[in-house]
């Protein structure tokens, strides 16, 4: 079992480090309104993530995969919210140079309660989400122990290891943040983010798993 967790964890942490659409948001969301924000995102989309680690554990994510309908309506929904966010990154961009060129402010909207709603959104509004942890957890679990428990063990730990990166990975954008002496820098990246995200959208929008 000790071995297979391990495997587990390293396959969890690589599927955390390659960049989707909750590395965009959280990315963007740290640039927008700072750790505070980025926290409140990285704990939405880990509850999200649970959620849909949950639902594959009791096997209801196959009826999301099953039904045309439910499927596609999560795709929709999900896309236009990643098209949204990037859209309001890019025009963020513009209005933040005319109003504190060169301040670095931060807008208090993309912090706290704000930044959790739409890490939630994003999470739960993909069902690439739902189908991949259908897919992904059963594999490792092992050859005769209880499908279940072991299926929910796996789900706190792809959450733990997920939450560990994204950690991480805020600390050194905060560190970053720190070295750039004004806000064009990180308005530029906020303008990138929103690129990212609206073509993570598109490409949600168009194709199927």
């Amino acid at each position: 079992m000790t071995s297979t967790l391990l495997a587990f964890c390293g396959a969890a942490l690589v599927l955390a480090v390659i960049p989707g659409p909750s590395t965009a948001v959280i990315v963007r969301q740290a640039l927008r309104g700072g750790r505070r924000a980025a926290l409140a995102t990285i704990a939405a989309n880990e509850l999200g993530l649970l959620f849909w680690a949950l639902v594959a554990a009791l096997g209801a994510s196959a009826l999301v995969e099953a039904s045309a309908v439910a499927y596609d309506v999560l795709r929709i929904a999900g896309a236009v919210v990643l098209v949204a966010l990037g859209a309001q990154s890019i025009l963020g961009r513009r209005r933040a140079g005319d109003g504190d060129a060169g301040s670095g402010a931060r807008e208090p909207a993309a912090g706290g309660w704000s930044a959790f709603r739409i890490g939630l959104l994003t999470i739960l509004a993909n069902p690439k989400a739902a189908v991949f942890a259908a897919s992904f957890l059963p594999q490792f679990v092992p050859a005769g122990a209880p499908t279940l428990p072991a299926l929910l063990l796996l789900s706190l730990v792809w959450v733990a290891v997920d939450t560990a990166w994204y950690l991480a990975l805020v600390l050194l954008l905060g560190r970053l943040q720190a070295a750039m002496s004004g806000g064009c820098v990180r308005r530029t990246l906020e303008a990138v983010s929103g690129v990212v995200l609206v073509a993570l959208g598109v490409r949600m929008v168009l194709g199927r798993p």
